[in-house]
């Protein structure tokens, strides 16, 4: 759920206009299917050194790659305290539709797997695979929500917006919006079903995603091809050298067994 680390700035990217009126900024590279596509985290963009790093390999081996701004992230119009886990996510499936063909393999980092989740739940045909990286499912119920205490619950509940820390440029804005639509999204309290395969990574050294959160998850996935991978002594970003190649091979890996 955390801002990715920045890195140089990226060509004109290409602009999307949704069929609810927004405007997702996206970056496509041409190239073989299945095609990568990267979900970023909450508050984070398409410029992290995760979603940059994976295109550049992916460019290396002639894959197609996609990445983009969530409406209220990055390049893409909005304010970010009016978005929700609905809205991102149909950004995402706009995107999709509009800029890849065929089964696509998803790569969902932070809340980035959360989306990645429910875009497998809503078109499944559309999925030839999915890596996840310090997944956030149900995070706005199970970790937000759910670490507030009764004042700062009143006070969202009254005032509709309350400001949290952030170990990263600013507080997050949380809004009551957000928590009340993120009830409607769970992914962990309904059967998941993830006919293809899946390879979730997880750091143990992680603040913001518990490895509790990614071993509930594992057990909650139904399907015959789901592993986890712990990392120990990896923090949230996942971006350290030996972590980018690690989701690279996961990445392979899912692909592998996505044509096989």
């Amino acid at each position: 759920m955390s801002v990715d680390k920045r890195v140089l700035p990226d060509p004109q990217p290409t602009y999307l206009d949704t069929p609810q009126g927004r405007r997702i900024a996206c970056h496509r590279s041409d190239g073989t299917g299945p095609g990568i596509v990267f979900l970023g985290g909450f508050m984070s963009d398409m410029q992290g050194t995760k979603a940059v790093h994976l295109e550049a390999a992916a460019r290396a081996q002639g894959r197609a790659f996609l990445r983009l701004d969530y409406s209220g992230h990055g390049a893409s119009s909005g304010a970010f305290e009016d978005g929700c886990i609905s809205d991102w996510t149909a950004d995402a499936v706009a995107v999709i539709e509009a800029q890849t063909e065929g089964p696509q393999v998803l790569i969902g980092s932070s809340m980035g797997g959360w989306i990645a989740l429910l875009i497998a739940r809503q078109m499944p045909d559309r999925v030839a695979g999915l890596v996840t990286v310090a997944a956030a499912p149900d995070f706005t119920e199970d970790s937000m929500w759910a670490g507030m205490n009764d004042i700062t619950r009143a006070k969202l509940t009254r005032e509709g917006r309350i400001f949290l820390p952030s170990d990263y440029d600013a507080p997050y804005t949380i809004t009551r919006h957000l928590i009340e639509d993120g009830r409607e999204n769970l992914v962990l309290r309904e059967p998941l079903e993830l006919p293809f395969p899946v390879r979730f990574l997880q750091g143990t050294a992680d603040n913001d995603v518990d490895v509790s959160v990614a071993l509930s998850l594992l057990d909650h996935a139904q399907g015959a091809d789901l592993r986890l991978t712990l990392v120990d002594g990896a923090d949230h970003s996942f971006s350290s050298p030996d972590c980018l190649q690690l989701i690279e091979a996961a990445l392979d890996e899912v692909t592998a067994r996505a044509l096989g």
